[in-house]
C-alpha cells in the first residue's frame, strides 16, 4: 500500500540565508521551507533522493504565497553517475510538470496545494522551477517552496504486489475467497489506497507530538480491528478524530508563538507557550481518563524517532519497530477495559473547551473547489482518488485549497452527536418540539462538524417544506430555525458561522417568500438576529469582522427586509464607551456605507438621528471612529446643507481651535465653492507680495521721473545764467558745477553746515516746508502731509476722508467730525491751498506754500518758525516735486517721503544736482 517515502535533499541551485533546501526534509506547522536566491537566474533545481528505490504514486507540493514558480518540472532518476553529476538532464527522465495559480485571486494570502498523481519508478527525482509569478509583494522575484511530500511503495514491493494481485484474480475465479471477511468493504486492504495520515495536509496542520500519538492509535485501531474488538477500534477512531482538532489548534498556537517572537513581543510568546501547555495537560488528562494514554505516546517530539520525514506508521510494508505496550493484556482485558466499554459502549467523547475548538487554517483559504466525494465513509477510511495512467505519466489532481483540506479532514464522521444537557433541553425545549431531538443534538454538540452539518440539515429540511403546509406550523418552524441560528451565529468556529448565515438568508429570502409569511416573520428574524450579527462585527478575527459586517449590509439591502427599517435603527445607537474599538470601527463603517445605499429617505435613517450619532462619535477615543463621522458629516451636508448646520456648534474662532470641526467646516467651504481659511490666507499674502512689488516699481519710477525733473532743473538754471536773466552764483562767487551745493531745495537756505549730514538734520528738525508725522514719524512736506495719512501712512487704515474740509480724519471721530460741521470748509484746488496745520485757505501755487509756512503773517500751527525766519534765503530754488528726508544720524537716509507728484531719495537729488 502507498506511503509517505523519507528523502534527503542532494543539492540545489542555491537558496536565501536561512532557508535552505534542506528545510524541505522536514514537516510541520512551523517550517518555512526553500527559497531561492535574491534576483535568482532561472530555471532554479533541487535534487532529492528517496531513502529506497520506490514506485512513486503522488507527489504533493504546498507552495509558497507570493513566491510562486510559473511552472515546476519533474525528473525522475533510477541512480547517479560516480562522479556525482547531477544537474545532467540526460541522466533523468522527464515526467512532466504543473502550472501553480498566480494567487491573484486571494491577494497573495493563502498557499496552493498541489498534487500529482504519477507512476514512476527511481531513487532520485528533481525539480526544476521556472520564473516566478510578478506581483507587489515579491520585490525580489524569487521562487519558493514551503514543503514537498513524496508518497509511494518500495520497488520490490510493487512488483510483489502485482504478482499477489494476479493470484488474487485466479482466487477468485476458481471461487477461493482468502479475504478475511471481517474486512469486506473496507478500503484497509485496496493496495492503491492512501491513508490520511501520510497526507502533506496532515503534518503541515498538526502539532509533532499530537501527530505521533495519532498515528501510535491509529496502528492500535487497525490492531483492534484485525482482532474484531469493534467497540474498542470505535473508542479509538472518535479519539483520533478528536485530536486531529487538538493537534491543528496546537499546531496555530505554535505558529502564533513564533510570530511573537518575531516581533520581539515576548509576553504574547509566553502567553501561547502557557496556553499551549495548559492545552495540552487538559488533553492529555482526558486521554488519560479512558485509558487512551500512556507515557510511550507522551514522549515529546525530540523522543521520538522523528528522523526527516522517516516512513511513518503505514498498515503495510513497515520496518519492524520495537511494538508499543497495549492498553489491555490477555490477562486484564476482563478486568478493566471491556467492563469500561460495556458500560458506555459508545460514549467516548473529547471534551474540547470552546475556546479551543475551533479548527482555522493557518493562512485565509482561497476560492473553495468542489470537494472530495466519500460518499458516507469514515474519514480514516477514506480514500484519495486515485487516476491510473500508463507508466512514467504524470497526473494533475484538482487544486485545493487550506480550507478544502481541513474541511475534507474533518468532513464524514460517523455516531451520533452526545446527547443534550438538562441546561440545553430547558433551553431548547421549543426547538426540540419543533424539530426534533437528533438535529437540535447536533446543533448543540460540542463536535464543530455536528454542528455545521445540523444547519444544513435544518436548511435542507426548511427547502423541502411543501407549499400547503399550515401557517402555524411554518411559523413555528421558521421561529425554532432562528433560534438555532442565532447559536450559531456566536459559534467560534468560521464554517458553522457561514453555514448559519446562508441559512438565515435563506429563510428570509427564499423560506418566508415561499409560503407568503407576513412581514412579522421576517421582522422577527432581523430583531432576533441583528444584535447578535453587530456583537460579532466586534470580533477578534479579522475575516469573521469582515464577513459579519458584509452579511449586515447585504441583508439591510434585501426587499424584504429594506420596508421594515430595522437595521438603521441599531446602527444610530450610540456608541457605548466601554465598547470594543473594532466594533465602533464597524458600526461606523456600517453606517457610512448604508448611508450611500439607502440614503435618508424613507429607509429609517434619518437627519435627525444620524447628525446626533455622527456628532457623538466625534467624541470617541479611537481616531479612525472620528474620522469616518466626519466623512459622514460631509456626506449629510453635501444631500441636506444648511440642515446640518442646526446639529453643529457656530463656525468662529473658538469652534475651530478643535481640529475636527476646522476640518468639518473647511469640508463645508469646499462644498459650497467658497475658499477655506488656508486658501484666504494664501491670498492675502499673494495679494501683499503683489503690492509690495507694484510699490518697489513705483519708487523706482518716480526716481526716474525726479532724475529727470533736477536734470531739466539743472538745464533751466544754466540757461537763466547764461542769458544773463539771473547771476546769483556769479554774485556769490560759487562756480556752476556747484551751485547746488549746501542749499535746501525746499526751503531755499543755504549754509556752510548744508553738508550731507547736516542737510539730514536740517530736514529732520529744522526746515519749515517739512513735518514729521506723528503715526509713522516719516518726515513728508507739509503740503502733501493729507494725502499721507490717507494713502501711504502705516496708520491709513484708521484714518477717513472729510468731504466738506478734505482733510484726514480718524475714522472713529469722522461720523461726529460730519455731524457737527465744526470743520472750514475747503475750496477747489484751482482756487486755494488747503493747510493741514492750521486747516486755513490760501492762495493756490507753490509759491504760496513758502509764503504761508515760512513768512511771519502765515500757519501759526507751524511749530518750527523761530530764529531762522530772520535770515533771508540766499536763492528762492525752483519748483520741487518730491523730497526725501532721513533722520539725524541717517537711518531714515533713501526713505520716501510722498508728495502729490511723486517722490525721490535725498542722494538721488544731490547726485542729479551736482551733475
Amino acid at each position: 500500500m502507498p506511503h509517505k517515502i523519507g528523502f534527503v535533499v542532494v543539492s540545489s541551485s542555491g537558496h536565501e540565508d536561512g532557508f535552505s533546501a534542506r528545510e524541505l526534509m522536514i514537516h510541520a506547522p512551523t517550517v518555512s521551507g526553500w527559497r531561492s536566491p535574491r534576483f535568482c537566474q532561472f530555471p532554479q533545481e533541487i535534487v532529492l533522493q528517496m531513502v529506497e528505490r520506490c514506485r512513486i504514486r503522488k507527489l504533493q507540493l504546498l507552495a509558497h504565497q507570493y513566491m510562486i514558480s510559473s511552472k515546476i518540472e519533474f525528473y525522475i532518476s533510477e541512480s547517479l553517475p560516480e562522479y556525482f553529476a547531477p544537474y545532467q538532464a540526460e541522466r533523468f527522465r522527464r515526467l512532466g510538470y504543473v502550472s501553480l495559480c498566480d494567487n491573484e485571486k486571494t491577494g497573495c494570502k493563502a498557499r496552493e496545494l498541489k498534487s500529482v498523481y504519477v507512476d514512476a519508478v527511481g531513487q532520485f527525482l528533481k525539480l526544476i522551477f521556472h520564473q516566478n509569478h510578478v506581483n507587489k509583494y515579491n520585490i525580489y522575484n524569487q521562487v519558493a517552496l514551503v514543503a514537498i511530500n513524496i508518497i509511494g511503495d518500495p520497488a520490490d514491493f510493487s512488483d510483489e504486489s502485482n504478482t499477489a494481485s494476479r493470484e488474487k484474480l485466479i482466487d477468485h475465479y476458481l471461487g477461493h475467497n482468502s479475504e478475511d471477511p471481517a474486512l469486506e468493504g473496507t478500503y484497509a486492504r485496496k493496495s492503491d489506497y492512501i491513508s490520511p495520515l501520510d497526507d502533506l495536509a496532515f503534518d503541515m496542520y498538526q502539532d509533532p507530538e499530537v501527530a505521533q500519538i495519532i498515528r501510535k492509535l491509529d496502528e492500535r485501531k487497525r490492531e483492534a480491528v484485525q482482532k474484531e474488538r469493534y467497540d474498542y477500534a470505535k473508542k479509538l477512531k472518535q479519539a483520533i478524530a478528536d485530536l486531529q482538532k487538538v493537534g491543528e489548534r496546537l499546531g496555530r498556537y505554535e505558529v502564533e508563538k513564533r510570530c511573537a517572537v518575531e516581533k520581539e513581543d515576548y509576553d504574547l510568546a509566553k502567553e501561547k507557550k502557557q496556553q499551549m501547555e495548559q492545552y495540552r495537560a487538559e488533553v492529555y488528562e482526558q486521554l488519560e481518563l479512558h485509558s487512551l494514554l500512556d507515557a510511550e505516546l507522551m514522549r515529546r517530539p525530540f523522543d521520538l524517532p522523528l528522523q526527516p520525514l522517516a516512513r511513518s506508521g503505514s498498515p503495510c510494508h513497515q520496518k519492524p519497530m520495537p511494538s508499543l505496550p497495549q492498553l489491555e493484556e490477555r490477562g486484564t482485558e476482563n478486568q478493566f477495559a471491556e467492563p469500561f466499554l460495556q458500560e458506555k459502549p459508545s460514549s467516548y467523547s473529547l471534551t474540547i473547551s470552546p475556546q479551543h475548538s475551533a479548527v482555522d487554517p493557518l493562512l485565509p483559504a482561497t476560492d473553495p473547489h468542489p470537494k472530495i466525494n466519500a460518499e458516507s465513509l469514515p474519514y480514516d477510511e477514506r480514500p484519495l482518488p486515485a487516476i491510473r495512467k500508463h507508466y512514467g505519466e504524470a497526473v494533475v489532481e484538482p487544486e485545493m485549497s487550506n480550507a478544502d483540506i481541513s474541511d475534507a479532514r474533518r468532513g464524514g464522521m460517523l455516531g451520533e452527536p452526545e446527547p443534550l444537557t438538562e441546561k440545553a433541553l430547558r433551553e431548547a425545549s421549543s426547538a426540540i418540539d419543533v424539530l426534533g431531538e437528533t438535529l437540535v443534538a447536533g446543533a448543540y454538540c460540542k463536535t464543530w462538524s455536528y454542528r455545521e452539518d445540523a444547519l444544513l440539515a435544518l436548511s435542507k429540511k426548511l427547502m423541502e417544506m411543501p407549499v400547503g403546509t399550515p401557517k402555524e406550523d411554518l411559523k413555528n418552524t421558521l421561529r425554532a430555525s432562528v433560534f438555532l441560528v442565532r447559536r450559531a451565529i456566536k459559534d467560534i468556529v468560521t464554517s458553522v458561522f457561514q453555514a448559519s448565515l446562508k441559512l438565515l438568508k435563506m429563510i428570509i429570502t427564499q423560506y418566508i417568500p415561499k409560503h407568503k409569511l407576513s412581514k412579522l416573520e421576517t421582522a422577527h428574524c432581523v430583531e432576533r438576529t441583528i444584535p447578535v450579527l453587530l456583537t460579532r462585527t466586534g470580533d477578534s478575527s479579522a475575516r469573521l469582522r469582515v464577513t459579519a459586517a458584509n452579511f449586515i449590509q447585504e441583508m439591510a439591502l434585501f426587499k424584504e427586509v429594506t420596508s421594515l427599517q430595522i437595521i438603521p435603527s441599531y446602527l444610530v445607537q450610540p456608541l457605548k464607551a466601554n465598547s470594543s474599538v473594532h466594533l465602533a470601527m464597524s458600526q461606523m463603517g456600517l453606517l457610512a456605507r448604508l448611508l450611500k445605499d439607502l440614503g435618508t429617505g424613507s429607509s429609517g435613517f434619518t437627519i435627525d438621528n444620524v447628525m446626533k450619532f455622527s456628532v457623538s462619535a466625534l467624541e470617541h477615543r479611537v481616531y479612525e471612529v472620528r474620522e469616518t463621522a466626519v466623512r459622514i458629516i460631509l456626506d449629510m451636508y453635501r444631500q441636506h446643507q444648511a440642515s446640518i448646520l442646526e446639529y453643529l456648534p457656530p463656525d468662529d474662532s473658538n469652534t475651530r481651535r478643535n481640529i475636527l470641526y476646522k476640518t468639518i467646516f473647511e469640508g463645508f467651504a469646499k462644498i459650497d465653492g467658497r475658499p477655506t481659511d488656508a486658501e484666504m490666507r494664501a491670498r492675502r499674502k499673494a495679494a501683499t507680495e503683489e503690492a509690495e512689488k507694484q510699490k518697489k516699481e513705483e519708487i523706482k519710477a518716480l526716481q526716474g521721473q525726479l532724475a529727470a525733473l533736477k536734470e531739466i532743473q539743472a538745464e533751466v538754471q544754466v540757461g537763466n545764467i547764461q542769458g544773463g536773466k539771473a547771476a546769483p552764483a556769479e554774485a556769490l562767487g560759487i562756480p556752476d558745477e556747484h551751485y547746488l551745493d549746501n542749499l535746501c531745495i525746499f526751503c531755499g537756505e543755504r549754509s556752510e553746515s548744508f553738508t550731507e549730514e547736516g542737510l539730514d538734520l536740517h530736514y529732520w528738525k529744522h526746515c519749515l516746508m517739512l513735518t514729521r508725522c506723528d503715526h509713522c514719524k516719516q518726515v513728508v512736506e507739509i503740503s502733501s502731509l493729507t494725502e499721507h495719512l490717507l494713502t501711504e501712512c502705516d496708520k491709513k487704515d484708521g484714518f477717513g476722508k472729510c468731504y466738506r474740509c478734505s482733510e484726514a480724519v480718524f475714522k472713529e471721530e469722522l461720523p461726529r467730525h460730519i455731524k457737527h460741521k465744526d470743520c472750514n470748509p475747503a475750496k477747489p484746488e484751482k482756487l486755494a491751498n488747503r493747510c493741514p496745520l492750521c486747516h486755513e485757505n490760501f492762495s493756490p501755487g507753490e509759491e504760496a506754500w513758502k509764503a504761508h509756512l515760512m513768512g511771519p503773517a502765515g500757519c501759526t500751527m507751524n511749530l518750527r518758525k523761530t530764529h531762522i525766519l530772520q535770515k533771508a534765503p540766499a536763492l528762492q530754488p525752483g519748483k520741487s516735486s518730491a523730497v526725501v528726508a532721513s533722520g539725524p544720524s541717517g537711518s531714515k537716509a533713501g526713505s520716501k517721503i510722498p508728495t502729490p507728484k511723486g517722490g525721490l531719495s535725498k542722494s538721488s537729488s544731490r547726485t542729479h544736482a551736482k551733475r
